[in-house]
Order: C-alpha cells, then structure tokens, then sequence
C-alpha cells in the first residue's frame, strides 16, 4: 500500500465554516466610520485583536516618512443637514457616507444655492450616496443621494458637521507569526474605509481569520499581517521599516474579496515573482474565469511597496477589479453586496497560493537512468482521492523527469499543465519511495 502524502497547508486550515466566520467579522466592523486616522480606525483594530494579537502603533501629527507628512487626526461624532421645519434630510447617525471625510467642522445656516456647493451626489445613479474624501485639502461637505437632492426645496438649511481636526497620530495595527525562516511572506489589507463591506471589510476579516488559523501551525515562512490606512500607511510601514523590507520575500493585498466577480489578481511590478507565477497557477486552474493583469502603477497599496526603490514582489488579489462596478465606492458596497460562499472562495484560492508558496522546493531524481520501475512499489493509481488518476499517473512521470536539480515543483506543475497540489502528492510519493531527494528550499 502506498503511504499517504503529508497533509497540505490548505487541509490543516480547512474549515467549512470560514465564510461565514469571515462575513461575520466584516459585519460587526462594517458600521465603523473609519479614516486614514483617528478614533474609527483604533475601534477596528481592537476588533481585530480579539482574534489575534495585534501590535498597535501610532505615529504623531507631522512625521515625515519619504515625501509625505503624517497628517492630523481626523474625528467626528456627528452631522446633519436640518430642513425648516428641524427634520434632518441628512443624517449621520444612517449612514456614515453622508459626511465626506476629513470634513471640517461646520455649524452654520446657508440657502442652498450655497449648500449645493458642499454636497456630493452621484447623477448616474441617483439612489445611492458617494463616498468622498479630502484627507489633504481642507473642506467640508456632505453626500447623498442624487433623487433626493433633486427634491431640495430653495429654502435656508442647517448644517453641521461636530467634528475635529488636530494634532494626533496615525494608527495601524501589525501581526507576525513567525516560521522556520526569517524570510517573510506580507500581506496588507487598507484599514481607512468607512461603511464598504467589500472595500474593504472583506480584505480586513479575510485577513484576520487567515493570520489566527496561520498562528496555530509551523510553517515554512514566517507572515507579517498589515492593515494600515491605503497610501499614507504603507508609506508610513515602508519609512519605519526599512531594515525588514530585504526579508520580504513575497507579498499580497488583499481587497474587495466579498462579491460575486473575477477573480482578480493584478502582477507585482517584476510581473514574473513566485507570488505572481503561483497566483496565475492556481486561477488558471481554479475552474473560474479569472483575469490576471499586468502591474501598473495605480491602485491600491500594491504600488508603494512596487514603488522603485523598494520594488517588492508583492501583488494584488480582488474578486472584481476596483473601480469596475457599480457598488463601487458607493452605499450600494453593503453587508448585501457579499456573500459568505465568496469570501470563502476567495480565501481557499489565497491558501492554494499559500500552499504552492510553502511547497516550492527543488528536487533530485536519485534513479535518472531510465524510468524507475513504479509498479513494483506500488506507485501508479496511488494518489489516493483524485479525481483523475491519469493526471495523477502522469505527474509522477514529470516529477521524475525533471526533477534533475535545477526545475522547482511549480516548474514542473507548469511545464506539465497540472495542479500544484497534483504535483506535490505526487512528489511526496515518490519521495517516501526514495526514489526523490530535497536539494533547495530557497526562503
């Protein structure tokens, strides 16, 4: 009887319930109004912290990191738009979208010829309100949506903003589990959002059910888990942490991971990164129509650590693309907008990625002369619980054949147009056959 190949990193994580622990977790951080700074960011990070032991750090008002300058905290604890007869036409207190952020404070009585020019609507889609900032240029303004602005009587209205602008920090939280190697896998998920359930609750929950279930095992890379404020805080990580960034060896973002699209996986800059070769792997294997682009330099927090100097492999993984759809940065991104079944599709594809990450080794064929007779130990037809056992036949032949020392399993799983996961039990096999040693584990 052949011996069972060791259990993978995805079966040691496996969990049926994953979606729903994930939606869960976005849920209960959804009603949060986060910022790049301030009290909503911190709310969320203690959320997080019940799950694993984050490290908090706040970085002052006026710290230069590169080119950037740490900005002022931004708070606010409440906002309105109050018609003539005292109703609020716009609330706060429904809906933290209504209120760009980093708004100045405002208590004042205007017509609406001038309120207009402090509200923000979206005319394409008229039922729903926008989500707007003006984290570097000081102003005020509310959002809503474009019907009802429409039906705005020309009369005086009140507006208010409570809200504050001062001297603070910036804050993000930081995880570390450590492996067996000091070289380090990052992933980063923007923490600066308010009230969009898949941009970016999705990415923040994804992440901190990954980082717990990750903390339970002994791996082979040690994972830095980030989530900071989008642009300001990796910039900020990247100009505090200059002395780990040669450990980096790997990276990914994750975004917008709730929704029925893609997926999506965007390339690092170097394009050809073993992160972006295993991601284009698993999707073009994943039975789902995947789109796989190119690096550019506009997105998320992908293109401060591609950034020139630092230029680090570290991709971006989406279901839809960001900015492609509809709900996008809108009050339609709610707790409706993603679905449990997805977030846990989308985690198992990044555990694939994982697993492809932990298991690339290089081989040696210790009988190259000719085929080694595989019928005799028992070999063929012994991956046992695939669905195919050709293929699984078939990539014991290729591990044998290129596993000369200088072709890694992911080479061979593409060169033989097979899964990973195919390619690895059927390494295992034949190196409890001894008929394969391990030569290279290039963390």
């Amino acid at each position: 009887m052949a011996m069972r190949p060791e259990s993978s990193l995805g079966q040691q994580i496996a969990d049926d319930s994953i979606g729903e622990e994930i939606y869960s977790l976005a849920a209960e951080i959804y009603p949060i109004c986060r910022s790049i700074t301030g009290n909503g960011v911190r709310e969320t990070l203690r959320h997080l912290a019940r799950h694993i032991g984050l490290s908090v750090h706040e970085v002052p008002t006026g710290t230069q990191v590169f080119d950037w300058t740490i900005p002022r905290e931004w708070n606010i604890r409440d906002a309105y738009i109050k018609n003539e007869r005292g109703e609020k036409i716009v609330d706060f207190a429904r809906s933290n979208l209504h209120v760009m952020s980093y708004s100045l404070p405002v208590c004042a009585h205007m017509p609406l010829a001038e309120l207009k020019g402090h509200i923000f609507t979206l005319p394409e889609q008229p039922d729903l309100i926008p989500y707007r900032t003006s984290y570097y240029s000081e102003n005020w303004g509310f959002c809503m949506a474009h019907r009802q602005f429409l039906d705005l009587a020309d009369a005086t209205y009140e507006a208010v903003i409570d809200s504050s602008l001062k001297e603070g920090f910036l804050t993000y939280g930081e995880y570390l589990h450590r492996g067996e190697a000091g070289s380090e896998f990052l992933f980063s998920a923007h923490i600066c959002h308010p009230s969009l359930a898949n941009d970016n609750c999705s990415g923040l929950a994804l992440l901190t059910h990954l980082a717990k279930r990750l903390s339970r095992l002994k791996t082979r890379y040690s994972y830095r888990f980030l989530f900071a404020p989008g642009t300001i805080g990796a910039i900020c990580w990247l100009a505090r942490n200059e002395d780990k960034i040669e450990r980096i060896k790997h990276g990914l973002i994750v975004s917008m991971a709730g929704d029925s699209g893609g997926p999506t996986y965007k390339k690092s800059r170097r394009g050809t990164s073993l992160i972006d070769r295993a991601f284009a792997h698993v999707l073009r294997h994943s039975g789902l129509e995947p789109a796989i682009l190119d690096f550019s330099p506009y997105g998320y927090d992908e293109r401060q650590f591609c950034s020139p100097a630092f230029n680090l492999p570290v991709g971006l993984f989406q279901r839809s693309k960001f900015g492609s759809i509809p709900e996008y940065h809108t009050s339609a991104d709610n707790l409706d907008f993603i679905r449990p079944e997805y977030l846990a599709q989308s985690y198992r594809l990044i555990v694939l990625a994982l697993e492809v990450i932990e298991g690339d080794k290089v081989y040696i064929n210790i009988m190259p002369k000719c085929e080694p007779q595989l019928g005799k130990r028992g070999l063929y037809d012994a991956i046992g619980g695939h669905k195919d056992v050709a293929a699984g036949n078939m990539a014991l032949l290729w591990v044998l054949n290129l596993s000369d020392g200088s072709h890694s399993l992911l080479d061979i799983a593409e060169r033989a147009e097979l899964p990973f996961g195919v390619i690895r039990r059927a390494t295992e096999l034949l190196r409890q056959s001894g008929l394969l040693a391990p030569i290279s584990e290039a963390c």
